[in-house]
């Protein structure tokens, strides 16, 4: 998981700095949020660490130490083992010596005499001294008179309690170091008996040779060995210090850890039970609480390494694990959860027609084709009737047939767009547009000619009927096609998922391939559109009953507001409203020339029927 420190400090031993030092770890101590504190001193500093605890008031940590422990706690100071309760101390494996328990309980210094280390452990431990050593005891505060060492005391009247039992971890292991050396000689003589005796030389390298291969079991079945380096495997114990009141001392091993070729095992130590609450209990030591999925650790400025923020990950990224350093971007094809923990899906866009836009459109576009289609069974059941003749029927009933093609090509637009539609749609609407437009400036320049024609003289008799007004026509409607066919041939429409337009959402459109040829079709069709507009207001006047100029020109001013509003309301939409844009501009427009053209004369079909008779189409104005 890696980890941080939060502060370090070294105590020292030189007087002149001692109480500087001490008040600034002191400070350190108490102003860290750390909660668990690693101590590694060796025992010529016990004394400098006990001091602290003396003179200043440590708060609770968990605390990690090395071996020096015991040595710490002859002391017996209260504050400290308040502040050491329930400390961890990492100290070398303890291990059974056969018959050392019962040595260690008879042992004497009388057996001894002239050992100097013997009589200070042994003044030290049982609090006497000998009469010919009296300063070598080091004095206790408030008990000056000490008792006479005789050498008769025994080991049961010291207090070891903070040493642990009588499995000692270094007694330990220097029995198993004079164990491996014991087997390497004895595999040395095995291979190369000596001459004469064992005072023969042996040397050094040839000692370490048989270290090597050396593997050996202690009591209870311990088993010893080394790796290619001589060194045997590092064993540590996990050892708990609890203090009770009267100094009494408890200590549990609740685990350890074996470190091997640069890899350790840990274990817990099962005849712990009883302890691995108090074990699950050590607190966490961090600056902040982890990050929570859905954030990223934000480096906090003059803060050790592992102090951070929790940034929040931003639309379109996540994070699903605690504490992760950063967020991850979702595909294209996905976004981040509100809680920015997943990639989920994104919706797809489109004109639907399961909304409400797309059904209102649909429902729209299918009513103008019907009321179409009855306004052109009333021109076919009326054909022969003046009204219907005036301006060129034929003329009238492919413009209806054309108004009808463009409230169904609006279905085009609507529903998931596929590639056959992509292609279809605005071809299929540029040319029946063009038709419907073509239609009423046919209609319009039907009217012009008629009008002239009955001047005295003119040449324009040959033009009336319906031939020049189909031929117009034809030739309006190739300019789309050729533009379509170009357009087809060089750069067509294609389908294409738009992701990254709106974060959340993935576009589903279809992709005009080239906008240029798109808006030269919009403004042909506009350009017949402006020139129908200028005849029909030219001939508005004519003094006919039945003259459409009036209509045509009324329609015409509708059809170029619409598309002139298109242009930028198109530029400016995205998605499903970009569409929605262009099938309002072909339903309003398509439906402005059907109620400006042919509900005037349905008007007199059927409510002014007298209107409709040859009489008074005679008449003027």
């Amino acid at each position: 998981m890696g980890s941080c420190v939060a502060f370090t400090s070294v105590i020292t031993q030189n007087s002149d700095i001692v109480h500087e030092n001490e008040n600034r770890i002191a400070v350190e101590i108490e102003k860290t949020t750390a909660n668990v504190i690693v101590l590694f001193i060796s025992t010529k500093f016990t004394y400098g660490f006990a001091h602290l605890f003396s003179l200043h008031k440590i708060p609770p940590k968990l605390w990690i130490t090395s071996s020096f422990i015991p040595s710490i706690l002859t002391f017996k100071q209260e504050k400290m083992e308040t502040t050491l309760n329930g400390s961890l101390s990492l100290m070398i494996q303890e291990g059974e010596i056969p018959g050392f328990e019962q040595f260690f309980y008879t042992f004497s210094p009388n057996n001894y005499p002239n050992d100097a280390l013997i009589v200070s452990t042994w003044q030290n431990l049982l609090k006497c001294y000998f009469i010919d050593n009296p300063s070598s005891i080091r004095k206790i505060p408030g008990k000056p008179d000490l008792r006479t060492c005789t050498g008769n005391e025994t080991m049961s009247e010291a207090d070891v309690s903070v040493y642990g039992n009588h499995h000692y971890r270094v007694t330990y292991r220097v029995y198993t170091a004079v164990y491996a050396l014991a087997h390497a000689l004895h595999n040395l003589n095995s291979v190369q008996p000596p001459a004469n005796h064992w005072d023969s030389k042996v040397k050094p390298w040839q000692l370490n040779q048989f270290v090597r291969n050396v593997t050996f079991t202690t009591f209870p079945n311990d088993t010893h060995s080394f790796n290619k380096y001589g060194d045997p495997p590092a064993r540590f114990d996990i050892i708990k210090w609890l203090f009770s009141p009267g100094h009494h001392i408890v200590t549990r091993k609740i685990g350890g850890f074996n470190v091997s070729d640069h890899k350790a095992q840990f274990y817990i130590n099962h005849s712990a039970d009883l302890w691995g609450p108090l074990f699950n209990m050590i607190p966490q030591s961090l600056c902040n609480a982890p990050c929570a999925p859905g954030h990223r650790k934000s480096k906090r400025e003059g803060a050790p390494s592992c102090c951070y923020d929790c940034v929040p990950c931003v639309d379109g990224e996540m994070s699903n694990t605690s504490d992760s350093p950063n967020c991850f971007r979702c595909p294209g094809y996905e976004m981040s959860n509100e809680q920015r923990t997943a990639c989920v899906p994104k919706m797809i866009n489109y004109l639907s027609y399961e909304e409400t836009l797309g059904a209102s459109l649909a429902s729209i576009a299918l009513v103008l084709f019907l009321t179409t289609s009855a306004v052109q069974g009333v021109f076919v059941k009326y054909w022969e009737t003046p009204i219907v003749r005036a301006n060129n029927q034929n003329l009238s009933c492919l413009l209806l047939i054309s108004l009808m093609l463009c409230f169904l090509c609006t279905l085009l637009f609507i529903g998931r767009p596929t590639q056959i539609c992509c292609l279809l749609r605005q071809v299929t609407f540029g040319i029946v547009f063009t038709i419907s437009v073509s239609s009423v400036l046919a209609k319009t320049l039907t009217v012009i000619i008629a009008f002239n024609a009955t001047k005295p003289g003119s040449k324009l008799k040959k033009y009336v009927g319906t031939q020049l007004a189909i031929v117009l026509v034809i030739i309006c409607s190739l300019g789309t096609i050729g533009i379509s066919t170009v357009w087809m041939a060089s750069n067509p429409p294609f389908l294409e998922a738009d992701m990254f337009s709106e974060m959340d959402t993935i576009i589903l459109k279809c992709n005009e391939g080239s906008v240029t040829f798109f808006f030269c079709i919009i403004g042909y069709m506009g350009t017949l559109a402006l020139l129908s507009f200028i005849a029909a207001f030219l001939a508005k006047d004519f003094p006919d009953r039945f003259n459409e100029a009036k209509n045509i020109t009324f329609s015409m001013l509708g059809f170029c507001s619409v598309w002139g509003a298109f242009v930028p309301a198109y530029l400016s939409s995205k998605g499903s409203r970009m569409v929605a844009v262009e099938i309002f501009a072909i339903l309003s427009s398509s439906a402005g020339l059907l109620a400006c053209i042919f509900a005037p004369k349905c008007y007199i079909i059927f409510l002014r029927p007298e209107l409709n008779t040859r009489v008074a189409a005679a008449r003027n104005y």
